[in-house]
């Protein structure tokens, strides 16, 4: 394993984290400081922003007054940005659809696999998937039934040959196209 330089922010910031810190075990031998990356010389070097410093922290102290809250991380879209605006917007239209309610998860497949592969054929670039909510009833019992196969499924078999290399973009349809029981399905330019 190779020993990591570190910057001089990198340096200084862990320098400070050091100094707040107690040792567990103060009989053990201490490891070998970190030694800093030598500068190159730059034209014009931009200024990192200016960091908070970091608030002292004992064990059960409350937390700060101040919390973010992340969003959730999305993948990127693999699409242009002004179609891909559209689509999430539910303004494109779709060239075809296809509506999987009542079918078996075997039918489903099979019809879905050859839909998406005539679609691309035909030279359609947006499609609609309708898989529904599943909201119909599961067996009676002890065990928990999830309703929503073909919506659960579905994705996981559009990422899967012989139709991945010709999916560009999956996204839930828009309410005006179903909401959570369908799906767009944007594929790739035909060659």
């Amino acid at each position: 394993m190779s020993k990591r330089r570190l910057r001089a922010d990198e340096r200084e910031l862990w320098e400070q984290v050091a100094r707040s810190t107690v040792p567990m075990h103060s009989k053990r031998k201490k490891e070998a400081p970190l030694v800093a990356e030598p500068e190159a010389p730059a034209k014009e070097k931009k200024q990192p922003p200016k960091r908070e410093p970091i608030p002292a922290f004992k064990v059960g102290s409350k937390p700060r007054q101040e919390t973010r809250i992340l969003a959730p991380t999305t993948p990127a879209p693999r699409m242009d940005a002004k179609a891909f605006r559209k689509l999430s917007q539910g303004k494109l239209e779709p060239e075809g659809r296809i509506d999987l309610h009542g079918m078996r998860v075997d039918e489903a497949y099979a019809e879905l696999i050859n839909f998406i592969l005539r679609s691309h054929t035909k030279g359609r670039r947006l499609v609609l998937v309708i898989t529904g909510k599943g909201t119909g009833s599961g067996p009676q019992g002890p065990l928990p039934y999830q309703r929503g196969i073909l919506r659960r499924q579905v994705p996981h078999w559009l990422q899967q040959n012989p139709v991945a290399p010709l999916v560009l973009e999956t996204r839930t349809a828009s309410l005006r196209h179903g909401g959570e029981g369908a799906l767009y399905v944007y594929l790739r330019r035909r060659r």
